[in-house]
């Protein structure tokens, strides 16, 4: 049985995956980065982890195997944990660990488990598509020594440290013009005078017209009176007790129906990105009561039910 193939397909959805007796695989959205020494720019992506200490069966692992394969759920956690006792086993003789598309996990001198995640694959849907790119430097010293050596061959200034050699050329050219175009320089210099002279008035006209904009603004003779809004405090429910998720939202209607019949106070949820139309039992502010609620409902009622942890 390859749970990991399981284990992999369930973070590309949830922050958390829990193997029931053996650990939890954790999931940090890293942003993306610049790697300065190859040049390269990475893309945003899910960065795995693993904590051996979050053994707790939340049933999301073992539900998903049993919809997968087809298996009643309490197939489905007997063959996890004949599973996770074959892992155990294989790290306590010291042997590595390989976990396809997951990563691999080592024992060390010390008897801790070391986790490496597997590098290639990245969790994150909203980065799907995107790939690292390799963008070479510029390469600014080598143009700038180009532009220099067309200096040496050319009368032209090019950078402002070769600009002090070349002084004698504008005060030449200043002494031309000024000599050749004195008429049209004086004619050049009234015009600009009126055109400042005109700039000035038309923006002492557009601060007074400001002004009258910011006191009909910011001062109201007669202001509203405030409004006090109460708002209450949104508690909220992050787990969830699931009863099904069907393709058919006739079926989904039908599932809320009988179980607001049965005294539950069920729960309906609008159509998910998998095309799914989810039914809950209820949902709760702690993780202990909806864990304590589903045990019931699943020795009552339905044995199938799991626990969704998410913020709706």
């Amino acid at each position: 049985m390859k749970i990991e193939n399981h284990i992999a397909a369930l973070l590309y959805r949830y922050q958390c995956v829990t193997v029931p007796g053996f650990g939890a695989f954790l999931t940090e959205i890293q942003s993306a980065q610049l790697n300065e020494n190859s040049h390269t720019f990475n893309p945003p992506k899910k960065v795995v982890s693993f904590n051996p200490h979050l053994k707790n069966n939340d049933g999301l692992l073992a539900n998903h195997i049993a919809l997968q394969t087809s298996i009643a759920y309490e197939v489905a956690v007997t063959q996890l944990q004949n599973e996770v006792a074959a892992w155990v086993e294989k790290l306590q003789r010291k042997e590595s660990l390989h976990l396809q598309d997951v990563g691999s996990i080592s024992v060390n001198s010390e008897w801790n488990w070391v986790f490496e995640p597997v590098a290639s694959v990245n969790y994150l849907a909203d980065a799907f598509g995107l790939s690292s790119v390799i963008s070479p430097a510029i390469q600014r010293e080598v143009y700038k020594a180009k532009v220099e050596e067309l200096e040496e061959k050319a009368p032209i200034v090019f950078t402002p440290e070769r600009k002090k050699n070349y002084s004698f050329l504008k005060y030449a050219a200043a002494i031309t013009l000024f000599l050749g175009a004195g008429a049209f320089g004086f004619n050049y210099y009234n015009e600009q005078q009126i055109a400042q002279q005109s700039l000035l008035a038309e923006k002492a006209v557009q601060e007074k017209v400001q002004h009258t904009i910011q006191e009909a603004t910011f001062f109201i003779e007669n202001p509203l009176p405030a409004v006090t809004l109460n708002l209450k405090e949104n508690n909220k429910k992050p787990y969830h007790i699931v009863a099904g998720s069907f393709r058919n939202e006739s079926n989904a209607e039908r599932i809320f129906e009988d179980l607001k019949s049965k005294g539950f106070e069920p729960i309906r949820l609008e159509k998910n990105q998998f095309g799914l139309y989810p039914v809950l039992y209820g949902s709760f502010s702690s993780y202990a009561e909806a864990q304590l609620k589903m045990k019931e409902i699943q020795q009552s009622h339905n044995k199938e039910a799991w626990l969704l942890i998410k913020e709706l």
